[in-house]
């Protein structure tokens, strides 16, 4: 008994694939003495391979058995090691699907994918945009950086977590950055200092620009006097968090109503919301575009941060323009497919 245990205790401690290379050649090697002792019961190798590895399956079909008083004896050898050895792989097997999901709540695993939106610093507007994304568009890999060591959304399989200073060239590595489709940088909301806050985003902005500029990077700035610091930054969007919210404020007071209009287009509560659309080539100025959406149940707003082509229409459309409508879903959806 003390040889079985110091037996299986060496081999719980093999690498697996040492431990995949003793079953392989177990298995060989069983096959071969198996057909060696009974060749007109198993007729050729291959079936006595077969019956080795049914027998150490515990599935004993009956179609193949030993017959003679050596393959017996042979026999009762794989259920006592074959079975064994099967059932420690088994264990190897089941051992290292847990170590991955513990390395996953960690935030310890490399992310191995492109075409993500990477999101940092994690906190109830990260929330909230995981699960916009996510309605959105389901299929989305979502990579969150954050520097606590527990995976805060562990039931979505769409969210992979990355634990760690999100400004380090290695964290960012693990989000494969480099690949990604864009980069969201949330005010961390763990930090009291405003100025201190929007230090750690241009920090954050900073090292993804060098590793990757080609990525896509919005960013969440508490003081609107840090924004030319952004801007130099080569930050592609920013958000004023606390400016947004204080004007909205100020607009509901002085012009009652006026916030719902923003709060439905943020919220979606009656279906509809702002999409960009691609530019028809027929259509030569604004008024082209506004008159044909317009058939199309969409309104025509902005040429990326201009809305004032309304008061343009008869401006030919720039090569570079990027429109965005007011429509639902079903509708920019219809247009979309027009479009193709």
């Amino acid at each position: 008994m003390h040889f079985f245990i110091r037996l299986s205790t060496r081999l719980m401690h093999l690498r697996k694939t040492t431990i995949g290379g003793i079953i392989l050649a177990f298995v060989l090697f069983s096959a071969t003495v198996a057909y060696a002792l009974e060749p007109e019961t198993f007729v050729n190798w291959f079936n006595a391979f077969y019956w080795v590895l049914t027998t150490m399956a515990t599935v004993g079909y009956g179609d193949y058995f030993a017959t003679s008083p050596a393959g017996k004896a042979f026999t009762i050898f794989l259920y006592i090691f074959g079975i064994g050895l099967l059932s420690l792989v088994i264990g190897k097997v089941i051992d290292s699907i847990a170590d991955v999901q513990r390395q996953r709540g960690a935030g310890t695993l490399t992310f191995e994918g492109e075409q993500h939106i990477v999101i940092v610093n994690w906190g109830k507007k990260a929330r909230s945009a995981i699960e916009e994304i996510l309605e959105n568009a389901p299929k989305t890999q979502i990579v969150l950086i954050d520097e606590s060591n527990r995976h805060p959304l562990e039931h979505l399989e769409q969210v992979h977590f990355v634990s760690g200073d999100p400004a380090a060239d290695s964290i960012l590595a693990k989000a494969s950055i480099s690949t990604c489709r864009a980069a969201i940088i949330f005010a961390d909301e763990r930090i009291e200092e405003a100025s201190l806050i929007d230090g750690k985003s241009l920090l954050v902005v900073s090292s993804i620009e060098r590793i990757a500029p080609h990525v896509h990077t919005t960013v969440e700035i508490t003081m609107e006097n840090h924004v030319q610091n952004f801007r130099h930054a080569q930050v592609n969007e920013f958000i004023l968090s606390h400016d947004a919210i204080s004007r909205l404020a100020v607009r509901a007071a002085l012009h009652e109503g006026s916030s719902d209009v923003i709060t439905q287009l943020l919220n979606r509560t009656n279906g509809s919301d702002v999409y960009e659309v691609a530019v028809d080539r027929s259509w030569k100025t604004y008024g082209d575009a506004f008159q044909a959406l317009l058939a199309q149940g969409a309104t025509l707003i902005a040429d990326r941060e201009d809305l004032g082509i309304n008061r343009k229409l008869d401006t030919p459309i720039p090569e570079n323009a990027k429109l965005y409508v007011v429509a639902d879903a079903e509708t920019h959806q219809r247009i979309a497919g027009m479009g193709k």
